[in-house]
Order: C-alpha cells, then sequence, then structure tokens
C-alpha cells in the first residue's frame, strides 16, 4: 500500500495552489465562475436524477421478489 502512495505522489498544498494557478491561467478569472456553475449545475441535474431513479428500481425489486 504505501509502494502505491509514494509511486503515485502525495497530493499537498503546494501541489493544489500549482494546480489552481495553471487553471487561472488558462481559462482566466471571468471563465473561472461559469465554469463553477455549469459543473454546479451539472452535479445537481444528476441527483435530481439519481433520485428520482431510485424508487423506479426499487419498485422494480418489490415486483420480481412476488
Amino acid at each position: 500500500m504505501n509502494t502505491l502512495a509514494i509511486s503515485l505522489g502525495i497530493v499537498g498544498v503546494p501541489q493544489i495552489i500549482l494546480i489552481a494557478v495553471i487553471v487561472l491561467l488558462l481559462f482566466g478569472g471571468k471563465k473561472i465562475p461559469e465554469l463553477m456553475k455549469g459543473i454546479g449545475s451539472g452535479i445537481k441535474e444528476f441527483k435530481n436524477a439519481a433520485k428520482d431513479d431510485q424508487p423506479a428500481n426499487s419498485k422494480k425489486e418489490e415486483e420480481t421478489k412476488e
């Protein structure tokens, strides 16, 4: 397990700051809020779809048990 962590590397604060700076340089300050809004709405839609699908799955399981 330790060899896996060593080979993949451990993500620390300096690495996260470096990634944030690269993203800021690539997309610019004005695009980042738009990207986050799009990601947030996508996650929200996914959660709603998963919630709506869950009762349908439980109904199918009940039918197969009978």
